[in-house]
């Protein structure tokens, strides 16, 4: 939505979207009714479309985008402060507790693996949740680098990217199988890769 609103509009807006995606939480996207979200949050006919004016599939994009920032919200503070290796630990532990609490459904995979209308627009939002997970990790490499708790070996946009990809490995399996060890061997090892130094013999180059 491109238009500005004041501070209550603000508010009011992000009271649908909060009530909206308990609905979704609660009931399936598939189920969702306008009807339902009105009754939630106390909102007449009028008001949710002053705010949603596509309507329904402008109010799931808007509960996707309230979701994904939640991803990242469910790691903080511990996903900006990847300074130390206990750090980075309590990050670890923080996602795993987060995608055991969630278990093996998934709010997003509703909302973002819808095909029609929503698609190119869902796919933003996921796009938009990788890249600032994927800075943020690659934020904490580069401070490690410079304390020299890392090697400045390590590509950090490349060791960032690959650990994103095995936690998203981890968690599509959690959703399949509802066992979490597969997330847990995923981030263990690639932690463990970063803390290792490289040596001449591994494939990296000698200095």
């Amino acid at each position: 939505m491109t238009r500005s609103l004041t501070s209550k509009g603000e508010a009011t807006r992000a009271r649908i979207v909060a009530g909206a995606a308990t609905e979704v939480r609660e009931r399936g996207v598939d189920e969702v009714r306008l009807e339902d979200v009105m009754a939630r949050t106390a909102t007449s006919k009028s008001q949710l479309f002053h705010y949603f004016p596509g309507g329904k599939e402008e109010l799931l994009l808007a509960v996707a985008e309230h979701e994904a920032d939640q991803v990242l919200a469910d790691q903080q503070p511990m996903l900006g402060d990847l300074t130390s290796w206990a750090s980075w630990q309590a990050w670890r532990d923080r996602v795993i507790s987060r995608y055991q609490e969630q278990g093996d459904t998934c709010p997003l995979n509703g909302l973002l693996g819808q095909t029609g209308r929503r698609a190119p627009a869902a796919r933003a939002v996921l796009v938009g949740l990788m890249q600032r997970w994927e800075d943020a990790i690659a934020v904490g490499i580069r401070h490690m680098q410079s304390t020299g708790e890392m090697t400045a070996e390590v590509d950090a946009g490349r060791a960032a990217a690959a650990l994103l990809a095995g936690i998203q490995g981890g968690v599509l399996l959690l959703l399949s199988t509802g066992r979490i060890d597969h997330l847990e061997a995923a981030l263990d090892l690639a932690i463990d890769g970063l803390r290792r130094p490289r040596t001449p013999g591994d494939g990296t180059p000698p200095t």
